[in-house]
């Protein structure tokens, strides 16, 4: 498992990456001349690239061997965090966040799958949770950090914070990280195949709706406690404490929870569900919303180690383009999320409403997700890698299996 803390301070770098450049944006746009909504579009380059990234160079490149490419692709991300600390207009800070947003998708799907590898079949839950750990800790500790150092300094400044924490990070892997078991390559054709895999595509669906309801409105959340609570901006800190807070418990407990059990299927239930009613209840709790931050926190950051879990128990050819298509799912979530909440704001939709509409997105993640266990009665257990019920030996076989890569059992 020490391998796997490498890998895990990269992920804790792109958990603060990918988001403290929202609270950055007034500063960026008044430093570049520019207004915040076209600042803004440095929060969407990202995140297209680094939805479009993960799935294609993941694919094309999956003869290649993985500590390589794991390697280079915190090398690539480190590089644009390093061109956004210098860049001196608006043209060059979307050409450094697309390079930033290439390197974040290819290594986020790739260490998934490595610290599943590294860690062997028995812990691997508990290694998905660690690298989900390391994103979640970005945002609950760096992000508020990184606003700060800008808040005292510059926004340059915290660009030069993620860059170094990246070259540390790039520097222990190309030092420590042992090889991997590289995947064969993948056909175009099969890469494409796992869009319409009857298998692969509800799970990554459940995550985008999932990713739509609870990161979406994240973006939003402090207009959502003005509204109410009648919470201050300048209040609002304590409260994405809370949030945050609860995402690491959530991440870190889910890990334990699904190598105890393997019933990822029930647990991925009992998660979506309990964010239902976290959002649910948001609204009609106003400044007392402190428990429901928590709740919500864990259960969107839990969600998806078993998610991870289920999808290379399917084994059977998918592997790495199968995570690489949910880490997308995520990040495409997450876009459509904030961009439908502030459309709804534009028009006059009350951000008091946003936590229902979010409710009922995620609602509607929970009932694609039982629709695709319905009318199997053993889908809430263990599963070998091809949906057969499974023991808890045969638990242990089909995680091993699955971390050969894809085809590689077809």
């Amino acid at each position: 498992m020490r391998k796997v803390w490498l890998l895990m301070v990269g992920a804790f770098t792109l958990g603060l990456d990918a988001y403290v450049m929202a609270g950055l944006l007034p500063v960026v746009a008044g430093d570049l001349g520019t207004t915040v909504s076209l600042a803004g579009q440095m929060v969407t380059v990202f995140t297209l690239a680094y939805a479009v990234s993960a799935p294609l160079v993941t694919g094309l490149l999956s003869g290649v061997r993985p500590r390589v490419l794991i390697v280079a692709a915190l090398a690539v991300f480190t590089l644009g965090n390093g061109l956004t600390a210098l860049s001196p207009g608006l043209g060059v800070l979307l050409v450094s966040r697309a390079v930033a947003g290439v390197g974040a998708g290819v290594y986020s799907a790739l260490s998934t799958a490595a610290a599943a590898s590294l860690a062997g079949p028995e812990r691997r839950g508990r290694a998905l949770a660690l690298v989900m750990g390391g994103m979640s800790t970005g945002t609950v500790l760096g992000v508020p950090l990184g606003v700060l150092l800008a808040d005292h300094t510059s926004w340059r400044a915290t660009m030069w914070l993620v860059t170094g924490l990246g070259a540390v990070a790039l520097l222990g892997l190309a030092v420590g990280l042992p090889e991997v078991p590289a995947e064969p390559p993948v056909p175009v054709r099969a890469r494409l195949g796992a869009l319409a895999d009857r298998k692969v595509l509800p799970i990554v669906s459940v995550s985008f709706l999932d990713a739509v309801a609870s990161l979406g409105l994240y973006t939003y959340l402090a207009p959502v406690l003005a509204s109410t609570g009648g919470v201050d901006a300048g209040d609002v800190a304590p409260y994405l404490w809370a949030w945050g807070i609860g995402g690491v418990l959530g991440s870190v407990i889910a890990g334990p929870l699904v190598d105890r059990t393997g019933r990822v299927v029930l647990l991925v239930t009992g998660i979506v569900s309990t964010l239902v009613v976290a959002l649910g209840v948001l609204p009609l709790l106003g400044a007392a919303a402190f428990p429901a931050l928590v709740v919500w926190g864990a259960a969107g950051w839990a969600f998806q180690v078993p998610q991870q879990h289920r999808l290379l128990a399917l084994g059977a050819g998918r592997g790495t383009v199968a995570l690489a298509l949910n880490n997308s799912a995520l990040y495409l979530g997450s876009a459509v999320g904030s961009a439908l909440a502030g459309l709804a704001l534009s028009v006059g939709l009350a951000a008091r409403a946003l936590p229902w509409a979010a409710a009922g997105v995620a609602l509607a993640g929970f009932v694609l997700h039982m629709s695709a266990a319905r009318g199997r009665s053993d889908s809430f257990g263990p599963h070998d890698p091809n949906g057969h019920p499974a023991g808890p030996s045969r638990c242990r076989d089909a995680a091993s299996v699955s971390t050969l890569g894809p085809y590689e059992h077809s």
